[in-house]
């Protein structure tokens, strides 16, 4: 019986990730609308400039157009409601840093009216608007930090801090006139990770109506590859018993299709520096039971069988970001 429930669940509801980071293809896309996502924020950017944001935006842009029968572009909350009206996939453009818009303000104007309407502030380590949770010594968000989280208030784009140092995550929750979010993270009282959020920094975020996404990341969990999707139940879990159950949404961080130099790649201090942490030998397992999102339907099932009401359900699987997206977002 809860299988036949969850199977309507799903289907009915909305879901939505805040965070793919896969090798894009159309395999990808196939598992991403046979899971039965409604949304997802895709990172287009992570260590490229300008120019090579622009070039993986124009391949989304094809992207987009060659796989219409199943995607179709965000750029409203509108939009993921249309997405689920016609069984498409949303795709929500966003980066995990701000070096695309190098010092140039004005560029963020350009990549919010091509439908980038999330930005990480750093990537793990320095950078012109602050520190990473990498960085040895975090000295906060910048002045210049300030000026782009202003612009990305009035613009509508959803500032995101997981990657982002505990002070200069502060300082931006702080300046923010809007509320922020940690797309994709994990408790670090389940497991202690330079990556993991403390329950203080989650309630301080929480405070100022922040969102948290939950990771099915398992380097971030306490079984590693060996990790399952009760696992990432428990970090769900936990942060709606320290936020509350409307402020928390899914966040895999999935990595389907990505090799270990990609991993590098986004392992080293900016892209070509020193390693941050020990090279990978290999892509990090999926929980077993959650293995990619074709099986996002199995988060539901886990869901029902642990007793969450119907309504909880909802909200977890999608109701909450869209809610969160529409109040960042604006009309």
């Amino acid at each position: 019986m809860a299988q036949i429930q969850s199977d309507l669940l799903h289907q009915d509801g909305i879901v939505i990730d805040g965070l793919v980071i896969s090798n894009w293809s159309r395999d990808m896309f196939e598992q991403m609308h046979s899971g039965g996502l409604t949304a997802a924020n895709c990172t287009c950017s992570v260590w490229e400039g300008f120019n090579d944001t622009m070039a993986n935006i124009a391949r989304w842009k094809k992207d987009l157009a060659e796989n219409a029968d199943i995607l179709t572009q965000v750029h409203s909350a509108a939009d993921i409601r249309r997405a689920k009206v016609e069984n498409k996939v949303g795709i929500v453009l966003g980066w995990q840093n701000t070096y695309a818009i190098e010092q140039n303000l004005d560029h963020l104007r350009l990549f919010r009216d091509l439908g980038v309407r999330v930005i990480q502030l750093t990537y793990n380590t320095q950078n012109l608007v602050g520190s990473g949770c990498w960085e040895s010594r975090d000295n906060g968000l910048s002045d210049y930090g300030r000026d782009v989280v202003d612009l990305m208030n009035e613009l509508g784009i959803l500032v995101d801090l997981s990657h982002v140092g505990d002070t200069t995550s502060r300082d931006a929750i702080a300046h923010s006139q809007k509320p922020v979010a940690y797309t994709h993270c994990f408790p670090n009282a389940l497991l202690d990770h330079p990556r993991n959020k403390s329950d203080d920094m989650l309630q301080t975020l929480a405070d100022k109506g922040g969102f948290v996404g939950v990771v099915a990341y398992t380097p971030f969990m306490p079984k590693g590859d060996g990790s399952t999707v009760e696992d990432v139940l428990d970090g769900f879990e936990h942060m709606i018993d320290l936020v509350g159950e409307d402020q928390v949404g899914i966040g895999t961080d999935f990595t389907q299709g990505q090799d270990v130099a990609f991993f590098d790649y986004l392992r080293s201090d900016k892209g070509i520096g020193r390693q941050l942490s020990k090279p990978m030998t290999k892509r990090p397992d999926n929980p077993i039971g959650l293995d990619g999102p074709a099986e996002y339907p199995n988060l539901t099932v886990a869901m029902v069988k642990r007793g969450w009401s119907e309504t909880r359900i909802r909200k977890i699987l999608g109701e909450n970001w869209l809610a969160f997206l529409e109040e960042v977002w604006g009309s």
